[in-house]
């Protein structure tokens, strides 16, 4: 494990590599699992402001989702997340021409009607950070319908931290993204030197 600041941080997203390639797994993370996203406190009344400039952007089973269960719920251990549709899809996926799973909130934003981008966690994918109150833990999620993505960031040498810079900027602040890259560097420098196992 790595620190900085308040942040451990797994060696895994310095040492694997990562691009999402949308044409492969046509955005499966956000209509597979059995959970919503998650949601921090301080995103809660941020998705309250923007969802009525991002409702017609969303498709009709997602706003009826959203209707009936709200613009979030919490799971079993008292987390936040995003609403499902019968619990598989996520109620703001929206689809492109090529059934493509894209997020309707990120297409809000992209067309200027909010200024939010996404949830955080979402951002921040494949990169799972877990806030607790001393610390956060910062750790590469492996799931199977990603296997593209690494071959695609193996082939490109595109490491996870790099992949996610803009999403980690956004989370810890560029000073601490800044620490990381040196730390990498420096990891990266042991390794090629067998100094690592």
């Amino acid at each position: 494990m790595i620190q900085i600041g308040k942040a451990l941080i797994s060696e895994e997203i310095i040492e694997k590599e990562f691009v999402c390639n949308l044409s492969a797994c046509k955005g499966a993370c956000c209509i597979d699992g059995d959970a919503g996203a998650p949601l921090s406190k301080e995103e809660l009344p941020i998705l309250e402001r923007i969802y009525e400039n991002v409702k017609p952007f969303l498709t009709k089973q997602g706003k009826k989702a959203i209707e009936e269960q709200g613009l979030y719920t919490k799971n079993e251990y008292g987390e936040y997340e995003t609403t499902l549709v019968d619990g598989k899809d996520c109620a703001y996926v929206i689809f492109d021409d090529k059934k493509t799973a894209l997020c309707g909130i990120e297409e809000a934003y992209n067309q200027g009607e909010v200024d939010w981008k996404k949830p955080v966690s979402c951002h921040l994918y494949p990169i799972r950070v877990q806030d607790y109150s001393e610390f956060s833990a910062v750790n590469y999620h492996k799931w199977e319908i990603c296997d593209d993505a690494c071959s695609l960031g193996k082939e490109l040498q595109v490491p996870v931290y790099k992949f996610v810079k803009q999403a980690l900027v956004r989370k810890f602040g560029e000073n601490w993204y800044m620490e990381l890259e040196k730390v990498a560097e420096e990891f990266q420098k042991a390794k090629n030197n067998n100094k690592l196992p």
